[in-house]
C-alpha cells in the first residue's frame, strides 16, 4: 500500500516538475510588413501620407441672458 501511495506521488511530482520546465509554445516572433518595390525600378516606395481632416471648431457653450437670468432667480 505505502509503495502505491509512493508511486502516485512520484507520478504526480514527474508531472508537474515537466510541466512547469516545459517550454512555451505560444512565443512567436511578430512579422515586419515587407516593403513594396517599384515594378519599373525596383527601388523601396514610399507609402502615400493619408490627409487628415480638419479640427472641428469648439462650440460656444455660453449661456443665453435669458438662462443666465433664470439661474439667478432659483
Amino acid at each position: 500500500m505505502a509503495d502505491l501511495v509512493s508511486d502516485i506521488v512520484k507520478n504526480v511530482v514527474e508531472g508537474v516538475l515537466k510541466e512547469i520546465l516545459k517550454k512555451p509554445t505560444s512565443k512567436r516572433t511578430t512579422r515586419r510588413k515587407q516593403q513594396t518595390r517599384s515594378s519599373t525600378t525596383g527601388r523601396f516606395v514610399r507609402k502615400k501620407a493619408k490627409r487628415l481632416a480638419a479640427p472641428k471648431k469648439q462650440q460656444s457653450r455660453r449661456r443665453t441672458a435669458a438662462k443666465r437670468s433664470r439661474q439667478r432667480s432659483s
